[in-house]
Parts: C-alpha cells; structure tokens; sequence
C-alpha cells in the first residue's frame, strides 16, 4: 500500500454523469459567482458609505458579506476551471487548502448567523439597552468568537481527514475536497473520522441552530404583545430576510454534516452541496436587499449622490 504522503493529486470528477454539459455548468457558475461578487460587494460598499446603516446589526450584514464572496470563492472558481478546461486534478495541498478554508469559511458561517439572531433579540426584546449591550467591543468580541470556532473546526476536520492514508483510488466523487468526499476514498479504517465529523459538525450545527431557535422564540413573543399592528409588521420585518438565510444554510448543511448518512449518497451530496457552496452566497445579498427597506432607501440615497 501507498501511504498517504506520497499521493501528489487527486482527480476530482464532479458531475461524472453529464459530460456534455460542462459548458453549460462553467456558464451557469460564472453568472451565479459574478451575481455573488457583485452583490455581496455592493452589500459591503453600501454599509460601508452609508451613516445610517453604521448600526452593529449591518455591521454583521457587512461582515457575512465578506464571508459569502470567501466562502463562494475557495469552490466555484477551481469547480469553473475543471469545467472548461477539461483538467479535473487537484494537488494534496490544494485539496488540503480547498478543505481547510471551506471549513473555515462554512463554520464561521454558522456562528455568524447565531449571533446576527442574538443582535436582533436584543434589538426587539431590549431595545432601550441595545446600543450598550451591543457595544463596538461585543461586536468585535463576537466576530472574533465566530472566527475562532471556525479556526477549531477547519483544524479539527483538515488534520484528521489528511491523517489518513490513501492507496490505489485518488479519484474524488465531488466537485470540490469535501470532507466526506475525500475521506470516502481512503484505504485506512474513517470509523474514528465518521464519529469526529458527526459529533463536531453535528454538535456546532445543532448549538448555533438552538441559539437562533431561541432567539426567535422571544423575537416572536414579544412582537405578539406589540399593540399596534405597525410596530408589530416593523419588528418582524427586520427577521424576514435573516429567518430566510438561516433557514436556507442550516437545512442543507443539516442534511450534509450531521445525520449519520452523510457520507452514503454522493450524488444527493453533490446536489446539496452545489446548493451551500454556490447557490446561498449568490442569495443571501438578494434576500437582505430586497426584503429590507433600510438597505434600498441606503442605495437610493447613494445613487441620488452619484447623480448630483
């Protein structure tokens, strides 16, 4: 047998079963990563410029941002090179890379949208204390957490699933070095592997999917007791798009990292997966813009300066 340390590459096939379709995959990624780029940009820059969305809860919008154009960008530009190229390799250290920044990236993620419900619990359940209690420094502490946790779980994942070793099949049935993708093709026992990805994975999804559960809780019953039937569509309106997102990225990761047949069905995976990686970042800039009245005002303001 090989060991693990002298595999060079991996090839990664992809959507094996449709060849003569590539093209039309590497157009289809180029317009959902061009709409991501600009959207998110145009996200960061409009938060950025505009004084009236300098407030800890576009502060987080800004940041998720940035971690969509990141998140988007460690996958689809090597998935739209295969496509048109025809080249479907990938170094041990890039698909070391790839996975180690995708798990980052993808937990941090997680985190991220715990703490964007915390601030808007705070924010409707105490709104007399919430520019103390979501201070610049709490803010700051929070990004940082968020990165923190996605820093333990990008080592935990990348130094087990690369400890492992790999022998005679190096082709990877995935579009991009998933953990379960590439963890599927090594000749050593993954039972320890299986149960780290099942229990961390499952153990941050679960926690961050809870805080944001009972964040709403409260969100909801107290928009409830809201008297007027404006305050309680004004309330609420701030939670649309951010239950939307939400609901999006944990149910398909749900469906990927934290039920026992995440490693059974490639094909159902790669489906799922080509949801999170690229389809989300590409909707989470469209979600918060349009379902958010502050934001368009914000844009309609800037544009009314570019045109002075």
């Amino acid at each position: 047998m090989e060991n693990h340390t002298v595999v060079t590459e991996f090839i990664l096939i992809g959507f094996k079963d449709q060849p003569k379709v590539h093209i039309s995959l590497f157009f289809l990624f180029l317009v959902i990563y061009i709409i991501t780029l600009v959207g998110n940009m145009g996200l960061i820059i409009i938060t950025t410029v505009d004084a009236q969305l300098h407030s800890p809860m576009y502060f987080f919008l800004k940041n998720l941002s940035f971690l969509d154009i990141c998140y988007s960008s460690v996958i689809t530009p090597k998935a739209m090179l295969s496509f048109i190229t025809g080249n479907k390799t990938i170094s041990y250290s890039g698909c070391a890379t790839q996975m180690f920044f995708f798990s980052l990236f993808g937990t941090t993620e997680a985190f991220f949208l715990a703490v964007m419900a915390y601030d808007r619990f705070t924010a409707i359940c105490n709104p007399l204390l919430y520019h103390i209690i979501m201070s610049k420094k709490r803010c700051a502490c929070l990004l940082s957490i968020s990165y923190f946790f996605g820093c333990i779980n990008c080592c935990i994942q990348t130094g087990f699933t690369f400890t492992l070793s790999f022998c005679d099949s190096l082709v990877i049935d995935h579009f991009f070095c998933d953990v379960p993708a590439v963890m599927k093709i090594s000749c050593s026992v993954t039972f320890v592997n299986e149960l780290v990805l099942l229990s961390v994975c499952g153990f941050i999804i679960v926690t961050t999917a809870i805080v944001v559960l009972v964040s709403y809780v409260y969100i909801i019953s107290t928009i409830i007791n809201i008297p007027s039937v404006k305050g309680k569509q004004k309330a609420f309106s701030t939670c649309t798009s951010h239950l939307m997102a939400v609901s999006l990225f944990f149910g398909t990761v749900f469906f990927m990292y934290a039920q026992p047949g995440a490693l059974s069905s490639p094909n159902q995976g790669k489906v799922v997966s080509l949801f999170y990686t690229v389809v989300i970042p590409m909707l989470n800039p469209i979600i918060y813009s349009l379902r958010n009245r502050e934001v368009k005002e914000a844009l309609t303001r800037q544009l009314r300066k570019i045109d002075t």
